[in-house]
This record gives structure tokens, C-alpha cells and sequence, in this order.
């Protein structure tokens, strides 16, 4: 018997990764845009944005991505009532098969969103680079890496977009449409001292409960000039800026997985986790079950320990 070999073709190739993040932003953010030599995806995990991709305006909400060819400008900016969450990865292909990603979004399935979790995951595991920093532009590599991580996320990359191809082939979720909207410029990042030592002090009794008269005598100053200081600098008053704070810290010891939702609500001098988990679910759009579900639930979830956070 005479055994004859069968090459078979790799209809996608990511020749190289860019950039892996996940982003939790504010309500408020705003991206005045980018155009770079290579792909980009942006899926949104959480909240609504809206992109503007050349001369297309493009409303976004959780379990939506999109996929920018290389060389298109594109910004963007939160949309609503909640704060997004997203997932960028931006890599290079010379596949001639990527063409069918050009001006693609759709919604994702489960099965597609699982497989950006295991991305995310492997990624934290592979690189020393914190993926929530937009500043990044080159990943690092661990000096101690799980074997076969670096080409893990190559495969689950590459199995992610052969599976949008063949589950979203010529479908898009969202048709382009003009959005009166006209984006803002990002706030000023000045910040006067004054709103850096409340912040410092809010920060330091986070596990407490604070009232604006406490804040203000800390601080020497009226309760009317909190206030307009907080709207001036975050757009919020100060106790709801507060109250942002102990959700995030809630978000990173879910991530953790330290203690469960009933010590968290304690933890953050919440009166019951039943307040917890709605003062939560209110901030998020989530519950706490729910988040701990999510993309950045479920790579969480996956990892060792002591990898680190993101």
C-alpha cells in the first residue's frame, strides 16, 4: 500500500499580533480617532458606542463587533446610559481571505464570544503587558511562558474568524447610517489639586460609607463647591463618582475571585448584597452573576491566580 500525503490550505494566516486589550471605559469616553497599517476587531462586551468608521456612522451594542481594514480611520465614543467594555485586537494577515472582513459587523454567538474569552485569557497568561492601558503599541512577552501559549493565541485567533466567516458570511448586524450626533473632543485630562486629594481621600475610604458633609469637612470646603468641582472636572457629583469607585473595585475583586458576591457587599459597606447586587446591576447593566459571565468574566475565570490583573 502506497500512502500519498494531502497538503491542506490555510484559508487564514495571522502572521503577527499588534495589540490585545480590554477596555473598561467611562460613560463618557471619547476616542477622536486612528487609521494604522494593519486589521483591528472591536467587540463590544457591555454598553453601547457609537463608531465612526470613514464616512459611516455605526451604532454598536453588547454582542456586537466590528472589523476595520488596514488604513481605515476610525474613532469612537460611549453611547448611554451604561459604561463600555471592550475587546481590541488588532494583528497582521496578508490571507487574501481577510477580504471578507472589509467593512464587516454582526452580532456574536456564544460559541464566538467563549472563543474571545480564551483569546483574552491566553493572552494574560503570555504577555507582561497589562491589557487595559490604550497606550500600549507593542505587547511583551512573560520571561516564563505556559508551553505553547505564544501559538495558542495565533490558533484561536485564526479559528475565531474562520468561525464569523462561516456563521456571518455576507450578513452585517448594522446597517450604516448618518448619526446627527457630532463627536465631542475628549474632556481636558487637567485636574486640579483640590479634586486630587478628594480623589485620594475617596479612594482610601472606599471600604466605608461617605457622606457629602464628611467629604466637605475633610476637605474645608462648602458642599456647593464639591459639587460644582466633581460636575466640573467628572461630570457627576461626587458620592455618584463615589459610588463608580466601589463598583470598579467590586468588578476587580469579581475578576479575582477572592470572595464571593455576599463578602463583596459587606466589604464595600453595602447594606445587603441584595442592594449590592442592585446598586450593581444599575451601574453596569449587569448583574454581579452576569458580569462574572461575560467575555472578561470568563477569561477571568480561566486563569491561574497568580497571573495578575488586567
Amino acid at each position: 500500500m502506497t500512502y500519498v500525503k494531502t497538503h491542506l490550505k490555510k484559508d487564514i494566516t495571522i502572521d503577527s499580533i499588534i495589540t490585545i486589550h480590554y477596555f473598561e471605559y467611562m460613560k463618557d469616553f471619547v476616542f477622536n480617532g486612528e487609521a494604522h497599517d494593519f486589521w483591528e476587531f472591536m467587540y463590544v462586551d457591555k454598553g453601547s458606542v457609537l463608531i465612526r468608521s470613514e464616512d459611516d456612522h455605526l451604532h454598536l451594542n453588547t454582542g456586537d463587533i466590528i472589523f476595520h481594514q488596514p488604513n481605515e480611520f476610525h474613532a469612537i465614543q460611549a453611547i448611554g446610559d451604561k459604561s463600555p467594555n471592550l475587546v481590541a485586537v488588532s494583528f497582521l494577515s496578508h490571507s487574501p481571505a481577510m477580504d471578507l472582513f472589509r467593512k464587516k459587523n454582526c452580532t456574536l454567538t456564544m460559541e464566538e464570544r467563549t472563543m474571545i474569552s480564551h483569546l483574552i485569557h491566553t493572552a494574560r497568561e503570555t504577555f507582561s503587558t497589562p491589557l487595559n492601558l490604550p497606550s500600549v503599541e507593542q505587547v511583551k512577552l512573560r520571561p516564563e511562558l505556559p508551553f505553547g501559549s505564544q501559538q495558542l493565541i495565533l490558533l484561536y485567533l485564526e479559528l475565531f474568524l474562520i468561525t464569523v466567516i462561516r456563521n456571518h458570511n455576507g450578513e452585517n448586524a448594522v446597517s450604516p447610517k448618518e448619526i446627527s450626533k457630532i463627536f465631542r473632543k475628549e474632556s481636558s485630562p487637567h485636574e486640579s489639586g483640590r479634586i486630587t486629594k478628594v480623589l485620594q481621600y475617596l479612594e482610601y475610604h472606599i471600604c466605608e460609607q461617605l457622606t457629602i458633609a464628611q467629604i466637605c469637612e475633610a476637605h474645608s470646603l462648602s458642599r456647593s463647591a464639591l459639587q460644582s468641582l466633581f460636575h466640573k472636572e467628572k461630570g457627576c457629583g461626587v458620592i455618584e463618582y463615589f459610588n463608580n469607585m466601589k463598583i470598579q473595585r467590586a468588578k476587580d475583586i469579581i475578576r479575582d475571585g477572592t470572595m464571593n458576591f455576599t463578602e463583596i457587599a459587606y466589604f464595600l459597606s453595602y447594606s445587603s448584597p441584595q442592594y449590592f447586587s442592585k446598586q450593581f446591576k444599575k451601574a453596569t447593566g449587569m448583574s454581579p452573576l452576569e458580569y462574572s459571565s461575560s467575555v472578561k468574566g470568563i477569561s477571568q475565570s480561566l486563569r491561574p491566580k497568580d497571573t495578575g490583573g488586567i
